[in-house]
């Protein structure tokens, strides 16, 4: 079937655009045909028309030009990616079909404009390198919209983690590579691309394009590190056909090293909520939401990265924490810093659209006036003491040449649309202000013009209008139609009245109009000048933003140290905890203040080991061997005590406070020693993996296996309630293997969380652990949970209590108490099912045992055995003559068909 010139145009973008949705520029629409409109329909809530009304109608669908932002953002959230096809000439002045192509392909992780960030949050495009199931594999992530790029090789099995750290929107995986699991994925788009784009050459060939090297030696990167270069060589690959523009803000690729970096996997970071909430995956209310008080968009990405990925190296986390501490110190001087950095916008993500030429004037005018408070910043920052703040305010470049040329050449209000024109100062270019005062001054004429026909024809009502059709025109109603004079040339007639032209009239518009678009052609090509003249000086401008972010996140950890009255913790590199009062930093903001109750802490790891952090001197040889005798603090602290009372709490108390601590942050306590740790394991709460068949004691499990696999003597482990998935005894069994297992061969800091009253007993066992519970008051039949943890074991665990509070109803909580104290007394379960008998009729008996025979599973009842069998079996069969054998059995015989009063169970 043969295709028109414009639907040829369509098909040939359309083979450009591959799976994306072709958004097809058409006037002042954008347009999409065939199989793409009925997805756009389906998934956008357009109307779905057709284009023709032959056999086989072409289906169509589209949305005005404006709302372009609005449906990309749609486009996006749903997993697909977007293919824009624009206008590439004036229609008015194409000879022919009107010239298109494709611009760009926008997709999640490919996005740079505003509305489509979020601002607080990166938005990183990752990709995965695998050469082999059981060789390392490399991880690259860019963040387009601001030109951060770095790369880094993983162990397989430490992937997961290092995509939860990342959080990329879009991953990049080959097309022949087997899925990712379903959990790296969730809510993450995983676009497959040819194998060939991860290869070893091409990649190499892709980054030596693009930083325009030979040898990528440079780069800090080590001959392990090839997996890590192939991922990066394959972003470099998706942008270059995605973004076709330039790229030129991605001027740098770093390698990410982990070891310098506190390890947190998967679990962990979910369980402790570090960046988002379990519950709907919200900043609010978690770690992150509480402790941002940056006010820049620069900053706020930044503390979250922090967060992410904490510091291990001692001096560098003191650096940081010297600089919070000056600034927490001075609090006037910090708060005009504050005020100050408010007025900063988000540069990084403007230098972005600048380099790629998707810039606007009003772009440029944001950044011009970021760089007019820059003074200010750098003043504040001046004669610091603090060695890291003292580095970034000779960090801050001014750009002072920049700053003066944007500042003179831009009005204080700038449009969108570069081609709308009116944003260049009066003064600023002679030529620009000569065809601004042509069309200005030709506005004035046609004034004039207007009065002198009025006087010439005696026609009080005629006017001089202007549209695009007829350009400049005389109106005149029908009632003064005998007063036009013969050199008005008519060009329409209307219901009441008809317009006309003029020669004289003609030759002036032609000035005015010819005048207005000059002006408006100069000021494009100013604007692009100008563009072009803030891209060169991206690196200097990018490297100031960066300073701006560091500045805004140390700002923001003073602010929050003064208002909610943390103190500086003491990092040390021994493996120890000492906190005074400590408060849970969320709970602590979120709760009604005064009402968490703050808790002490102290615990020592058993042993320095081999795997001191970076940064921490060198231990003697005696401190290699165990440094904790009977009266040090213990490696492993043990906690019991009721459901509600604060274990969970006052152990992610310590992990958090931990983290915050690596981060250079003030922690929420009266004082507080720190030893780094390496890697923070939270087991903490389970649920169902069903997309992968495992049960919740199985990734429960899992997640122990982990810690107890990679846990090293620099470690917190945190652990509440292990073995609840399985029977009592299996359970019990595995709690007690595991705590063993960290005393003993790990010998981290844990804080173990449970209600198997029976461990405590290893505190007579295990010399470096210790019992802590949580302090309950009972009174007049109810139980108060004071939230205090003290010294000792719990006897009770109040599990009735709690489920009265949760609304279980009041006939169940009383059963069950007549069940508990039974029990606890001896007694059978089944006279407790006998003696209340609108439950059901009598229960079997059954009674407490440790075994059930013939298994080493523990059964929580068995049956009873009837006590005639204990006379059958105590019976001497050799003594016995055969008289005595039928008067028993007579006897038995009895016995069997009387009534059998229940035996107390034994």
């Amino acid at each position: 079937m043969s295709r028109t010139p414009m639907m040829q145009q369509y098909h040939d973008a359309k083979q450009a655009a591959g799976d994306a949705l072709l958004l097809f520029r058409m006037g002042d629409f954008y347009e999409l045909f065939f199989e793409d409109a009925k997805t756009a329909a389906r998934e956008l809530g357009l109307s779905l028309t057709t284009r023709d009304k032959g056999e086989n109608p072409t289906p169509m669908a589209g949305f005005p030009h404006h709302q372009l932002d609005q449906y990309l953002a749609k486009i996006i959230s749903k997993g697909y990616r977007a293919a824009v096809c624009e206008q590439l000439e004036d229609p008015r002045q194409a000879k022919g079909i009107v010239k298109r192509d494709v611009t760009r392909i926008v997709s999640r992780g490919t996005v740079t404009d505003d509305a489509l960030l979020e601002p607080s949050s990166a938005n990183f495009l990752a990709a995965v390198a695998s050469n082999h199931p059981f060789l390392p594999c490399g991880v690259a992530w860019v963040d387009v919209s601001t030109g951060r790029f770095e790369a880094a090789t993983v162990a397989q099995d430490r992937l997961g983690d290092e995509l939860a750290r990342i959080a990329p929107v879009e991953i990049l995986v080959r097309d022949d590579a087997e899925p990712l699991p379903a959990e790296w994925t969730e809510g993450r788009v995983i676009t497959r691309r040819p194998a060939w784009a991860f290869g070893k050459d091409a990649a190499m060939e892709s980054l030596a394009r693009h930083f325009r090297t030979q040898s990528l030696d440079g780069f800090g990167f080590s001959g392990d590190d090839g997996p890590a270069l192939q991922a990066a060589g394959a972003v470099l690959d998706y942008l270059a056909e995605t973004q076709k523009s330039s790229l030129a803000h991605v001027d740098r690729l770093l390698p990410y090293r982990r070891e310098s970096r506190l390890e947190i996997d998967q679990a962990t970071r979910r369980s402790l909520e570090i960046c988002q909430t379990i519950r709907d995956g919200r900043r609010e209310g978690s770690l992150l939401g509480v402790m941002d008080r940056t006010v820049t968009s620069l900053g706020a990405r930044l503390l979250g990265e922090w967060l992410a990925a904490p510091l291990t190296d001692v001096g560098a986390i003191e650096a940081r924490l010297d600089a919070v501490g000056e600034l927490h110190d001075d609090p006037a001087s910090t708060a005009e810093l504050r005020e100050s950095l408010r007025t900063i916008y988000d540069i990084a993500r403007l230098l972005a659209r600048v380099t790629t030429g998707r810039a606007t004037p009003r772009d440029l005018c944001f950044i011009g006036r970021t760089l007019r408070c820059l003074p200010k910043v750098k003043a504040k920052l001046v004669a610091r003491r603090a060695a890291r703040l003292v580095q970034l305010e000779e960090r801050i470049d001014l750009c002072a040449d920049v700053r003066g040329k944007l500042e003179a050449a831009l009005a204080d209000e700038c449009p969108l649309n570069p081609r709308d024109g009116g944003f260049i100062r009066p003064g600023f270019h002679a030529e620009l202000d000569e065809q601004r005062e042509l069309s200005k001054g030709g506005k004035q004429w046609i004034a004039a013009y207007q009065a002198d026909a009025v006087k010439r024809t005696g026609i009080p009502s005629l006017k001089v209008g202007f549209n695009n059709v007829f350009g400049y025109y005389l109106e005149i109603t029908h009632a003064h139609r005998d007063k036009v004079p013969a050199d008005f040339i008519r060009k329409q007639t209307l219901k009441n009245a008809e317009r006309y032209v003029t020669p004289v009239l003609k030759v002036h518009e032609e000035k005015v109009l010819a005048a207005d678009e000059k002006s408006k052609e100069i000021e494009y090509n100013l604007f692009v000048e100008l563009r072009e003249m803030t891209a060169a000086a991206a690196r200097r401008i990018q490297a100031t933003a960066e300073a701006l972010a560091e500045i805004d996140v140390l700002a923001g950890l003073a602010e929050l140290a003064r208002s909610r009255n943390y103190v500086r913790p003491t990092v040390v590199a021994e493996p120890v905890i000492a906190v005074v009062a400590g408060r849970h930093p969320v709970l602590d903001a979120t709760e009604p203040q005064g009402t968490f109750v703050p808790n002490d802490l102290t615990c020592r790891g058993s042993q320095l080991g081999d795997d001191s952090p970076r940064g921490a001197a060198e231990p003697s040889a005696g401190d290699r061997s165990p440094v904790l005798t009977s009266d040090s603090p213990p490696a492993v602290l043990l906690i019991t005590g009721p459901n509600m009372a604060g274990k969970s709490t006052y152990i992610r108390q310590a992990a958090l406070l931990t983290l915050m601590a690596q981060v250079g942050s003030f922690v929420p306590a009266q004082s507080a020693t720190i030893g780094v740790a390496d890697r923070i394991f939270a087991r903490v709460g389970a649920s169902d993996d069903l997309a992968r068949g495992r049960s919740t004691f199985m990734v429960e499990m899992t997640e122990t296996a982990r810690i107890l696999n990679t846990a090293t003597a620099r470690s917190l482990v945190i652990l509440d309630e292990i073995g609840r998935g399985t029977s009592t005894y299996d359970g019990l069994s595995l709690a007690w293997a595991v705590v063993e297992h960290l005393h003993d061969r790990i010998g981290c800091r844990t804080l173990f969380a449970t209600h198997y009253h029976e461990l405590t007993r290893l505190a007579e066992q295990l010399p470096r652990l210790a019992n802590f519970n949580v302090a309950v008051r009972e009174w007049q039949d109810q139980v108060i949970f004071l939230h205090q943890i003290v010294p000792g074991a719990a006897d009770k665990s109040y599990g009735i209590h709690v489920a009265q509070l949760a609304g279980v109803p009041r006939e169940v909580n009383g059963r069950a108490a007549e069940i508990l104290a039974g029990l606890e007394n001896g007694a059978k379960a089944g006279q407790l099912a006998a003696s209340n008998g609108h439950f059901g009729p009598p229960r079997p008996e059954l009674r407490a045992t440790s075994r059930s025979r013939g298994s080493m599973q523990m059964t929580l009842f068995e049956l009873v055995e009837h006590p005639l069998l204990d006379v059958v079996r105590n019976v001497d069969i050799d003594a016995i003559t055969p008289r005595d054998a039928l008067q028993l059995i007579a006897q038995w015989q009895q016995d069997f068909a009387a009534p059998t009063k229940p035996t107390p169970a034994k």
